[in-house]
């Protein structure tokens, strides 16, 4: 048998990456002959890089989606029997850790997966995931019997579907009195908590107790030995860790508690394992489904304290250990002053720890999971080929902000370009700083991506400093930032409450979303007086992802009824029996109307609304892709009602409209036909289109403004590198979608 694996791997300091890794080699030697070859596909985090060991042979970067393409592309051509999984939340990319469903779908071998947790009260994408990753293993184990009545009562897994398998733990022992002289320990009754911290481990609740403790036993030391998780430490830095040295200095226990802020090794850990008397888990909620931490300190044999959470409710049974409330310390003073005043019963839970623990050694954990391996290998001739998305994310460029980050400084994005340089003469104006907001806030979003993150305030403080006293906005703003007009245009100023909606339905901080809300309240007062039907198509959108996440603000919701009304009635003035159109021609920016009437339809439920939006799509959907690639309406002459339509000066501002319509139909259908027309829209950037030339710029990573009949024009402003990029990061979305829509 061959096995491929996928998860974290040291040296990635995690404890999904110790897990995988004495899995790897506890399947290896629980029968020499068993498996001819093992490797491991490692999950990288966050750009980071790790030299990682021989058996690692690939890796993927967590927020590369494609990666996860070519991993599946990888393994299927490894000539491996059973692929092994180890599955996390946070561990794999996108929201809720979708990027691993295409990788499973794509899997040609069956698939083991092992859940590290399972949530009860997961949200609505997290529960939609982790069912469909279910539902496309083989088999899933998981280390808890509550985790099988989550997995059946709430996620609908069959029970044949689970196998329960305990977690593993090293047999690795050392003697007590020892291990004590050598960290100098003998004059001590040690306490110790080890693993990542954060927020819900409950560390203060073990330093509140202390005081009382020490009154009884004034020899006590309680050591914590651990980093913070490195999610913690890259959003709060080390926030926790000073709050309990803080609370430490407070209660007078200098003397008393001992940070030790290292990952150690599991030879070391269990070295302080033998050398503890008492192992304390004050975990602050139940919700804890699997803990490493307690299942090493039981096969350490360590005498354990902890809080009621279910893995510990279930491990620590029939005395085998001791339970205190939730952040109750003074509960867990009586606890600690009563175990520690009788050496009898601390031996005694010791002997009755070890016992269990012989039986999780990762020696017999490794034959179980072998002979589930064999069991699934035996049943491969039942694993059926999936039906595939016709969108495939590996004819993309990757995603790169490199030409963006070249158009910014720290006022703005520069408006134009010559070629891929910027074109300092012609400054900045409020569309182009708008979108930019938006491709940042979809980068970060989606992909967590640093870049995206840093140019986000250059682009809002760019709107904030454009934003008159009565709420409008000035456009266009010279490279020595001079302003260059009082009031935009409507277009611009739509397109500015779009990016400003979408950061309120999705922001990445506080700060942002405080700005963002006082420019977008000052702007409101105007949203009605708006008359280019094209601003209040924009205008829509941002109101209409401001209120999916503020679905109470009526006000905001009868603004909206009076827009969608506008178009609705230009909608009807217009219409003919063979012309579905908002005016009496095809003009610029086509999509952007049957777009905003899809987003109004998905707030309003209007039947007319939606009809209107469904009616005109369906209209543009004929005109721009009958040959089955897009062919925009040219901005050279346009499309007449009755006239010829313009082939030429087409622009990527329309392309990217009907990507994100599609995107929006899809949402409000839930037919995946619209996700095969949205990649075909997306397309025409990489020469599906009249010219059969890319507009994408493989060196610059920029996109080129449009072609006409003589050819490409090769310059790379803004505007049509933006509407590339959001249209790229629109299509990676909506192939998650695919495979979390149930068929």
């Amino acid at each position: 048998m061959k096995i491929a694996y996928i998860g974290t791997y040291p040296p990635r300091e995690c404890g999904i990456g110790t897990f995988t890794k004495n899995l790897v080699f506890s399947m290896q030697d629980a029968r020499n002959d068993a498996i001819e070859e093992s490797y491991v596909v490692a999950i990288n985090d966050h750009h980071f890089n790790y030299t990682y060991p021989p058996e690692v042979k690939l890796s993927i970067d967590q927020e590369q989606q494609t990666d996860y393409l070519e991993a599946a592309n990888f393994i299927n051509l490894s000539g491996a029997d059973v692929c092994v999984i180890q599955h996390e939340f946070g561990v794999f990319g996108g929201q809720g850790g979708v990027y691993l469903l295409p990788l499973l779908h794509r899997l040609k071998i069956p698939v083991i997966v092992t859940l590290h947790t399972v949530l009860k009260v997961p949200s609505y994408n997290e529960k939609a995931i982790l069912k469909e990753i279910c539902n496309m293993a083989h088999q899933v184990v998981v280390m808890s019997h509550k985790a099988i009545e989550f997995l059946v009562g709430i996620y609908d897994v069959p029970e044949t579907k689970i196998t329960f398998i305990e977690h593993g733990v090293p047999d690795i022992h050392f003697d007590y009195n020892q291990a004590r002289k050598e960290f100098k320990l003998r004059d001590k009754k040690v306490l110790l908590t080890f693993g990542f911290l954060g927020r819900n481990k409950g560390i203060e609740t073990v330093i509140q107790s202390l005081p009382a403790v020490i009154k009884e036993h004034p020899d006590v030391l309680y050591l914590v030995l651990g980093k913070t998780h490195p999610n913690v430490s890259r959003h709060s830095g080390e926030e926790y860790r000073s709050y309990l040295q803080l609370l430490v200095k407070k209660l007078d226990l200098s003397q008393h508690v001992s940070f030790l802020n290292e990952f150690v090794e599991q030879t070391e850990l269990f070295k302080y394992l033998a050398a503890c008397d008492i192992y304390i888990t004050p975990y602050t909620n139940e919700a804890q489904i699997t803990s490493g931490t307690l299942s090493y300190a039981m096969g350490a044999g360590c005498a354990v304290v902890s809080t009621p959470y279910w893995h510990a409710t279930e491990l620590l049974a029939d005395d085998r250990g001791l339970l205190f409330g939730f952040n109750q310390s003074e509960e867990l003073s009586d606890l600690l002053n009563e175990t520690l005043s009788h050496p009898g019963k601390l031996q005694s839970l010791k002997k009755r720890a070890l016992q269990h623990g012989r039986q999780m050694t990762w020696s017999k954990t490794g034959q179980k999971y072998l002979s589930l391996a064999f069991s699934v290998q035996r049943e491969q001739d039942h694993v059926t080929v999936k039906k595939d998305s016709k969108i495939d994310l590996l004819l993309l460029p990757p995603f790169l902000l490199t030409h963006i980050k070249r158009l910014t400084d720290d006022t703005g994005i520069i408006q134009h370009a010559k070629f891929g340089i910027p074109n300092l003469k012609e400054g900045y104006c409020l569309d182009d700083n708008a979108r930019a907001l938006l491709v940042a806030l979809m980068a970060y979003k989606q992909k967590k991506d640093a870049l995206a993150f840093d140019m986000m305030p250059v682009y809002l403080s760019y709107i904030h400093y454009m934003q008159r006293k009565n709420g409008l906005f000035g456009n266009f703003l010279s490279f020595s930032r001079h302003f260059l007009d009082d009031v935009g245009s409507e277009d611009s100023f739509g397109r500015t409450i779009w990016a400003l909606g979408y950061l309120l339905g999705n922001p990445p901080n506080d700060a942002y979303y405080q700005t963002g809300k006082l420019v977008f309240f000052e702007a409101a007062p105007n949203f009605e007086k708006l008359r280019s039907i094209r601003s209040i198509a924009n205008t829509i959108i941002g109101i209409c992802h401001y209120l999916l996440s503020n679905p109470g603000d009526d006000q905001m919701t009868e603004r909206l009824r009076n827009l969608a009304q506008k178009l609705n009635k230009q909608y009807k003035e217009h219409r003919t029996e063979k012309w579905h159109w908002y005016e009496a021609l095809l003009a610029y920016d086509n999509g952007i109307l049957p777009l905003a009437m899809l987003h109004a339809a998905e707030i309003l439920n209007d039947e007319e609304i939606t009809q209107t939006a469904m009616e005109s799509m369906h209209f543009l959907t004929g005109v721009t892709m009958k040959d089955g690639y897009l062919s925009i309406i040219g901005n050279k002459e346009w499309y007449k009602q009755e006239g010829k339509r313009s082939r030429y000066a087409q622009q990527p501002i329309d392309a990217l409209a009907m990507v994100l319509m599609y995107h929006q139909v899809f949402h409000l259908t839930k037919d995946k036909e619209y996700l095969n027309k949205l990649f075909t829209a997306f397309m025409w950037f990489l020469g599906d289109n009249d010219l059969r030339m890319s507009l994408y710029d493989f060196e610059t990573k920029g996109c080129c403004d449009g072609f006409e009949n003589y050819g490409v024009n090769r310059n790379q402003g803004a505007e049509s590198s933006l509407a590339y990029l959001i249209s790229h990061l629109t299509v990676q979305k909506a192939y998650e979608e695919f495979y979390q829509t149930e068929s």
